[in-house]
């Protein structure tokens, strides 16, 4: 049903751009998608996680603009910064009126304004699109339909001091609704830059988002992005991250996902030079019938350089979560260490973890690690917090904060480390100060 969708509307949403310069690529990239269409349970890398619930939906390819966002309804999601740039995008178009941007001596736009923009040119040709993987459906069908989306670019050695959080909103859609959005991240040679992502769906239709995410780290450059997943039970969102990386840069993507009906992130870190750092953390907290799969690669192509991936899980009622993780080590990348983690508790029988670290190594001086722990609390540490007072409910709370809480040490933006330990506790039901 959305294939079909897909192959139809593409002749007229080709007719809404104001650049024709990628539709070559983009009826190319359509009729790849076509060719793939899209994963089922057969295929060995969605084998845990059925798309057919977003699949056999209806959608609206083209949203309606008009909304009723408030400055109210954004300071409920504001982390409660006072110094952060934002911005604000709202049915896929970019609110200037709603968004705060002090920052100088960048390149900051929305896509949309790029990819019209003949000045930026040059530096979509260099890099957009060339990191994305070209055999995938869902990397395929953005490249077809993306048009709305972030765009920065850090000059050599600028230092952002404020964290730009990115916020994408959906509400006053009658129908379901279908967003291709699209990131592209370039930090110059001795720069630096941390951005904040989070989608929000405020209606009782369905919202199913694509999204891709370019980040380059030139030489000694430093990139972190974070996404914060706390949406609807009306939401579905399939996210690509791929981070390419020069020598001596380093690179962190954090994912907390605590809500969405299914949310699927697909993370691939590409090493260019040697003394690169990557850093991988993801904390899942979910419940119902919600499934969060998470599908981690690094690629070490050269040597001397690290790796440390660790994600946690709590599930409650009927949850599932998946997470597969890969290392590969090339043959020319030596002393590569990489570190692989992923510990998961399932609160009640009804909830599943289908879990799959992997190493592939092909060099013979590295330092590789990984492992997987599935089960339920300790019932002695339980009983020993009992023992002194404590309700079950807040012993259970504290115990799984401690066991969530060291996906987040390498978070130094204190107002989202905060948020996140609210989310947390919120989660897990219980009113602790944090």
């Amino acid at each position: 049903m959305l294939t079909a969708q897909i192959l139809q509307n593409h002749p007229d949403f080709l007719k809404t751009l104001k650049h024709h310069f990628l539709d070559d690529r983009r009826k190319n990239a359509l009729l790849k998608f076509q060719e793939l269409g899209f994963p089922r349970k057969k295929d060995e890398e969605y084998k845990y996680t059925n798309l057919t619930e977003i699949t056999e939906k209806e959608y609206n390819f083209f949203p309606s603009e008009e909304h009723s966002v408030t400055k109210e309804m954004l300071d409920e999601l504001h982390l409660g910064e006072e110094n952060f740039d934002y911005i604000v995008f709202i049915n896929g178009v970019l609110h200037k009126e709603l968004s705060k941007i002090s920052i100088e001596n960048v390149e900051l736009l929305s896509l949309r304004h790029a990819l019209n923009s003949e000045n930026h040119r040059l530096v979509f040709q260099q890099y957009f699109n060339t990191i994305a993987a070209p055999d995938l459906a869902f990397t395929n069908l953005n490249m077809a339909y993306c048009r709305h989306g972030f765009f920065l670019k850090v000059p050599k050695n600028v230092v952002i001091e404020k964290p730009i959080h990115v916020f994408y909103l959906s509400q006053g859609q009658k129908e379901n609704t279908f967003y291709n959005t699209r990131n592209l991240l370039i930090v110059e040679e001795g720069a630096k830059v941390e951005v904040i992502e989070s989608h929000h769906n405020y209606d009782e239709s369905f919202v199913f988002t694509n999204s891709v995410t370019e980040i380059f780290a030139q030489q000694n450059a430093t990139a972190d992005w974070h996404k914060l997943q706390n949406d609807s039970d009306t939401s579905y969102l399939v996210d690509h991250t791929f981070a390419a990386q020069e020598r001596d840069s380093r690179a962190t993507v954090n994912t907390f996902s605590f809500g969405g009906k299914l949310v699927r992130n697909n993370l691939d870190f590409i090493h260019n030079g040697e003394n690169i750092n990557s850093f991988m953390n993801g904390i899942t907290i979910i419940g119902g019938k919600q499934l969060v799969d998470h599908h981690t690669a690094v690629h070490h192509n050269q040597p001397n350089c690290e790796s440390y991936q660790n994600y946690k899980g709590i599930f409650n009622d009927q949850s599932r979560g998946v997470f597969n993780g890969k290392v590969f080590v090339d043959k020319i990348a030596q002393k590569t260490n990489a570190y692989q983690q992923n510990n998961n508790v399932l609160l009640d029988e009804g909830a599943t973890i289908d879990t799959k670290p992997q190493l592939e190594i092909y060099a013979d001086d590295v330092k590789c690690s990984h492992g997987c722990t599935v089960g339920q609390l300790n019932d002695e540490a339980l009983f020993y917090l009992r023992a002194r007072g404590i309700s079950k409910k807040e012993a259970q709370a504290l115990l799984l904060y401690a066991f969530a809480s060291d996906a987040m040490e390498n978070i130094d933006i204190e107002p989202l480390k905060l948020k996140v330990s609210r989310l947390l506790t919120e989660k897990l039901g219980v009113d602790m100060e944090i």
